[in-house]
């Protein structure tokens, strides 16, 4: 890999030089080893222009960094030393940004640096409850058990994530073939019906001429429309890349009718399971509710958590401060106000994370079972108007001759 340096010497010159090493890590100590002082050092982009980059590190995909957690708390209960265990395992790895950041981690562990300082050096492409539960771990002296306690903890939430999205798979298809059949339907069969139309000096009824002129102004104008779509969605994208804008969007969300009660139960079980897990890990409430708001898929949920946790580090009750905000299930409130008055918050925090696992698994439920004959209705009744509407003036033929 190639990297842009602006290095600092010890008479006070800055320069700025190109450098080829394996890692980041590496060429920082091959520079500082010379006496150099590094200022800044950045990657070099793919198309080679110094400063423009499209070799962004990709975040880690989820099942390859499971996997290589189980290989890593493997080793270590077999007695393996640390940097003996991230040496193996890198070599196995096949994605590049993956295999990367282990090499980053390697050389850093190898320099002295613990485990957590390593992972969490790597940004974004390592998740932050991760990051907090190996600093537990080392701390604790049980490194392997907090790796394999963070393994079940994501696979309930995949498993989660995954029902739901397939759950929504079916809907989402039948929502696509509704809009082709509509297209084809507009933009392919109502030119032909048109020039048959002009034939007959009578008048339309206003269903087909309606549905003529929407097919004429689409023909005439797709690419504009087109054109609009594509701006409306990129004026989105802008907005949701706003400070805010996603928990804007998350908040909306929560606000829909069926698919907002299943999102919302979805971010409390999130919040609710990652909270237990750093507690069991023996991370403080305070820390355990910074790094579950960074943790969370929902922002608006997120930032409502860390107002939680200002006043609990205040010295409220983590139930009061969550039953100030308002947005979170009232259920939910009140068993974590019994573990906290049980001495058992984190257990009772599991508990409020099962079931709510099972109420999302009920609300799915009950919303496909209405969602799909729902969407079938409607899209035989939009098909079947507008074939009426075609056929109308054939069925008036007669009164249309005479």
């Amino acid at each position: 890999m190639e990297f842009r340096c602006r290095l600092g010497t010890q008479t006070g010159e800055v320069t700025e030089e190109m450098h080829v090493a394996e890692s980041e890590s590496k060429l920082r100590q091959e520079l500082e080893a010379k006496g150099l002082y590094v200022l800044s050092l950045s990657r070099r982009g793919a198309l080679g222009w110094p400063g423009l980059s499209f070799a962004k590190r990709r975040r880690i995909k989820t099942r390859e960094f499971l996997v290589f957690n189980q290989e890593l708390a493997t080793l270590l209960r077999a007695g393996m030393p640390l940097v003996q265990s991230l040496d193996i395992l890198r070599q196995r790895v096949e994605d590049p940004s993956f295999k990367a950041a282990l090499d980053d981690v390697h050389d850093r562990v190898s320099a002295g640096a613990a485990l957590s300082e390593a992972f969490e050096a790597q940004g974004e492409t390592i998740p932050g409850i991760y990051t907090a539960s190996l600093l537990a771990g080392e701390k604790s002296g049980g490194l392997e058990e907090v790796i394999r306690r963070y393994v079940a903890h994501v696979k309930v939430i995949t498993a989660v994530k995954r029902k739901t999205l397939s759950a929504l798979v079916y809907p989402a298809i039948l929502l696509l073939l509704s809009l082709v059949v509509v297209s084809i339907i507009v933009l392919r069969v109502v030119p032909e019906f048109e020039g048959f139309y002009q034939s007959f000096d009578a008048e339309l009824p206003i269903a087909t001429r309606m549905i003529v002129a929407v097919s004429a102004f689409l023909r005439s104008y797709l690419f504009f429309v087109v054109l609009g779509l594509g701006g409306a969605v990129a004026a989105v994208w802008s907005w949701l890349r706003r400070p805010g804008g996603v928990a804007m969007l998350d908040r909306l969300i929560l606000r829909l009718p069926a698919v907002g009660t299943i999102a919302g139960r979805f971010a409390t079980s999130q919040l609710t399971r990652t909270l237990a897990t750093l507690l069991s890990g023996g991370i403080p409430l305070v820390n355990a509710i910074d790094v579950a708001s960074r943790a969370l898929g929902n922002r608006f949920f997120a930032d409502q958590l860390r107002v939680v946790g200002q006043r609990v580090r205040e010295g409220e009750a983590l139930a009061v401060a969550l039953a100030d905000r308002g947005v979170f299930p009232a259920v939910a409130i009140k068993m974590v106000e019994v573990g906290e008055s049980t001495g058992a918050l984190q257990e009772m925090l599991t508990s409020v994370a099962d079931f709510f696992d099972e109420e999302i698994d009920t609300q799915l439920g009950r919303f496909i079972t209405i969602i799909e004959p729902v969407l079938l209705v409607i899209m035989g009744v939009v098909i079947a108007a507008l074939l009426i509407a075609l056929y109308m003036p054939l069925l008036q033929l007669g009164s249309v001759l005479s």
